[in-house]
């Protein structure tokens, strides 16, 4: 086996999503707002069917199909119309503008063509910003702090001065519905405002009505963003990306706003971590609420232990996401076999070995992996459990290795986006999934198993002579 293959272009199956991708799930958090990607019509149309596949919601994203000629002489004049005919159709208070590997490769400058859009009055009411996020520059997590910065930056650069407040800016990375909401619930716990950016709580797991609105007036709004320039403290959950994506970075370097880049709080440790962040900002005593669920937590894992100990486990997807998951399943007494990811970062090989040391586990690190060098990898390493998303399947399908469906995308279940990971509830509820995936796997041929070994036992005291 070559493990090596991905590491020079010839990938099969890509462990990751491309920036885009993340870059229009960040957009969606945000109320009003509208994005547009600048190249041909199958990158739109591929992020569209991949999220609506995911939340089960209708996606709307604008394409400048770019073809042979734009290709050639440039993109300008499509993307111009395309954001003409947007703004015009769905009303936006927002548009993001994204580029692709094509757009960037031939060198359009959608700074100068957004600002020449601008330019012609037309569109005065409307935010139009420029965010680039070239596909091959990185993976989805880049794309989506990529595009929450880019909106910070955007209204940054025209901020008038306020009062400091007393909120804490929460930026959120690879949260279901159900996450976001578990943070509000936090918030209300500690009687502290969270001003949690983006927003998709119930902008893809929205309510049942009866007419279809062509723009979610859900989501974080364009009113309340001055306000993450005026607090106390950013948390940023996600802690793996570079410092050049990072939009608690820049807050702390353009506005002073202290920073606190955390992992996702997945798991005993994490969660300890956000609950003593915020109550070391704020000066406060955590909330008995909060130290009873902890104990609820600790009481599940006491409950699982010695099951956990059945599992060998693979785990695959978001960098972020990964390190947060293997961390809870060591603290739970599970051998780690394999962490992968698409994308590559120093921080996540050094991170998860850092972690494992405690738990005396040494997982196989993959980065910048494929789906075909990972399951060698699986196979080699006799895992009998794997943690990720859909686009694992494949393995589960081809070797019979159990799935626990997370992250994204997830296709072939519904309710991903109702799935609660983040806190002391997610953690042990995930925890609760793995488990009983374990314990299936135990009582699936127990019976077989136990007729086998019996015969086994007695052909072996047959061949045993009488006398000794």
């Amino acid at each position: 086996m070559d493990r090596e293959r991905n590491y020079v272009n010839m990938q099969v199956n890509p462990c990751k999503m491309c920036m885009p991708m993340g870059a229009s799930q960040a957009l969606k958090g945000f109320a009003n707002t509208m994005n547009i990607i600048h190249g041909s019509q199958g990158c739109s149309t591929y992020i569209r069917r991949h999220m609506a596949a995911h939340y089960n919601e209708p996606v709307d994203i604008a394409s400048s199909s770019l073809s042979e000629e734009g290709t050639v002489y440039g993109g300008s004049k499509n993307l111009k119309l395309g954001i003409k005919n947007m703004v015009h159709m769905y009303q936006p208070e927002i548009v993001g503008v994204l580029t692709t590997c094509l757009a960037e490769t031939i060198g359009d400058d959608i700074n100068r063509i957004v600002k020449e859009v601008r330019d012609t009055g037309e569109f005065d009411d409307v935010d139009i910003i420029p965010i680039p996020t070239p596909g091959y520059g990185g993976s989805q997590s880049e794309g989506y702090f990529a595009a929450i910065k880019g909106i910070l930056k955007y209204y940054g650069d025209r901020y008038q001065a306020g009062k400091q407040g007393g909120h804490i800016n929460v930026i959120v990375s690879n949260a279901t519905c159900e996450d976001i909401r578990e943070l509000k619930r936090i918030s209300q716990i500690l009687k502290v405002s969270f001003l949690i950016l983006p927003d998709i709580s119930d902008v893809f797991d929205a309510p049942y009505e009866a007419e279809y609105n062509k723009l979610n007036g859900d989501g974080f709004s364009r009113d309340l963003i001055p306000r993450a320039f005026e607090a106390l403290a950013t948390i940023e959950l996600g802690h793996l990306v570079a410092d050049r994506y990072s939009p608690a970075k820049y807050l702390f370097d353009n506005f002073g706003i202290p920073m606190y880049r955390l992992p996702l709080p997945i798991g005993i440790h994490h969660m300890d971590a956000f609950v003593e962040t915020i109550a070391g900002v704020l000066d406060m005593e955590i909330p008995m609420a909060l130290t009873k669920e902890r104990g609820r937590l600790l009481d599940g894992m006491i409950d699982s232990h010695k099951h956990s100990a059945l599992g060998k486990v693979a785990i695959f997807g978001d960098m972020d996401l990964v390190y947060g998951i293997s961390l809870l399943l060591a603290e739970n007494g599970m051998d780690l076999k394999v962490c992968a990811t698409g994308s590559k970062t120093k921080g996540f090989k050094e991170g998860i070995e850092r972690l494992m040391k405690n738990y005396k586990c040494h997982p196989v690190v993959m980065q910048d992996s494929d789906f075909e060098t990972i399951r060698h990898v699986i196979l080699e390493t006799e895992v009998n459990i794997m943690v990720g998303s859909s686009d694992g399947k494949f393995i589960w399908e081809k070797d019979g290795i159990d799935l626990v469906r997370v992250g994204f995308p997830v296709h072939d279940h519904i309710g991903a986006q109702r799935k609660l990971r983040f806190g002391y509830k997610g953690s042990i509820r995930l925890l609760d999934e793995v488990v009983n995936k374990l314990l299936d796997q135990k009582h699936r041929g127990y019976k077989e198993r136990m007729i086998d070994n019996y015969h086994k036992e007695v052909t072996k005291r047959m061949e045993e002579p009488i006398w000794q």
